[in-house]
This record gives C-alpha cells, sequence and structure tokens, in this order.
C-alpha cells in the first residue's frame, strides 16, 4: 500500500512578510492617510526600527504593498499562451477573482480603500490593474476570441470595473444578499452573473469559431 505524504508546512513568513501583511491589513481598516509606521509596527508585533529598515518610511511600506497587490492580480490572471485560450477560460480566471475575495479579504479591502481615497496611491493601484486587465484583453484579441466592434479601452475597462466595483461597492451590495458576499455561494453567484455579462458582450464563442472554420 503507498503511503500518503504529508503536504509540506508552509515556509515561516519573513520579517518582511510578516511587515507587509501586517501594513495590508491595517491600511485596509484605517485606510492609507491614517495608517501610521507605529500601527504598522504594533499589528506585526516588531519595533519600529525594523519596520523602517525595511521600507524606510510610510511611502516606501505603500508601494511594497501595491506591488505586493499587483502581484497576486497578476499571478490569479496568469500568462497564457494564445494557442491556449478559448471561452473557457474566461469562466476558469473569473472563478479565479472569486478565490481572490475569499482567500485575500484584507488585500481586497485594501484595494477597496486604495481607490476611494483616490490621490497618487489610488492611481498606482487602478493603472496597474488597467495594465493586467488589457494585457489579458491583448491576448484574447489575438487569439481571435473579442467580437470586432470591441472598443480596446473600454474592453479592458469594463471587467475591471465589474470586478472591482464590487470590491468598493461590497457594503451597499451586501444589502440585498441573503448573506455575506465573501460566501462561497454568493461569490459563484456572482462569478458567473459578471463572466456571463464579459463573454457574452466582448467575447466570441469558440463554438462558432469553430463553426466558421469549417
Amino acid at each position: 500500500m503507498t503511503a500518503f505524504l504529508r503536504p509540506a508546512a508552509p515556509p515561516e513568513p519573513t520579517s518582511v512578510d510578516r511587515i507587509r501583511d501586517a501594513a495590508v491589513r491595517t491600511l485596509a481598516e484605517k485606510g492609507v492617510a491614517a495608517t501610521t509606521l507605529r500601527a504598522v509596527a504594533e499589528e506585526a508585533g516588531v519595533s519600529i526600527g525594523l519596520v523602517q529598515h525595511y521600507f524606510r518610511n510610510k511611502a516606501g511600506l505603500v508601494a511594497a504593498v501595491d506591488d505586493y497587490v499587483l502581484q497576486v492580480f497578476g499571478e490569479i490572471i496568469e500568462a497564457t499562451p494564445v494557442s491556449e485560450m478559448t471561452s473557457e477560460y474566461l469562466a476558469d480566471m473569473g472563478g479565479r477573482f472569486s478565490q481572490l475575495l475569499y482567500e485575500y479579504p484584507d488585500l481586497v479591502n485594501y484595494i477597496a480603500h486604495a481607490l476611494v481615497e483616490g490621490d497618487k496611491i489610488g492611481s498606482v493601484i487602478f493603472d496597474g490593474l488597467l495594465q493586467i486587465s488589457a494585457a489579458q484583453g491583448e491576448k484574447f484579441s489575438e487569439a481571435g476570441l473579442t467580437r470586432p466592434q470591441l472598443d480596446p479601452v473600454w474592453g479592458a475597462l469594463n471587467p475591471l470595473i465589474l470586478r472591482v466595483g464590487a470590491m468598493i461597492l461590497r457594503p451597499h451590495i451586501e444589502r440585498h444578499l441573503p448573506e455575506s458576499f465573501v460566501t462561497r455561494p454568493q461569490l459563484q453567484r456572482w462569478d458567473a452573473a459578471v463572466t456571463r455579462l464579459i463573454r457574452e458582450g466582448q467575447v466570441l464563442d469558440t463554438a462558432v469559431l469553430a463553426a466558421a472554420d469549417d
């Protein structure tokens, strides 16, 4: 009988990871303007001097958090060869967004705070997310999956608005749901609705493309 190996334990987070994660939680709760390095240090259980050692100041810490946010989003919309892209891939990608909201609630709350606060910090997050969305749209276009009349600018903006808008409007959305928006059933319901909007509005059905090739 084959023995099942226990999965390897996740690596112990480094001091940098702990400070960054504490910054995400604190920024998500207080917003950027009200967050201090001392508050982040207390949340991480480290000295303020250690925070300054790694990130120098609040601007450096926020920049590191922004880089982390965009890295997570970039990994969700992973680089997929054009030859492997189909309209069904869109549904899988939507499921990854649902997983993001479920597994990274503090990160999602930070995004919402940053975009609402606006200014330079909100611009960094929004522009970075838009760049990811635009790159994904270009891949769909290269694969021949986008509708010919699609406006390329709004083709990148609309999916971002539908996905990120829900993060910002979550308190209002939840007033119209039977339970928290970030429960699995509600996330799956939201994802199915958004994916259908994008698919029917922007993406060609692969069955139609196959029929045209015959």
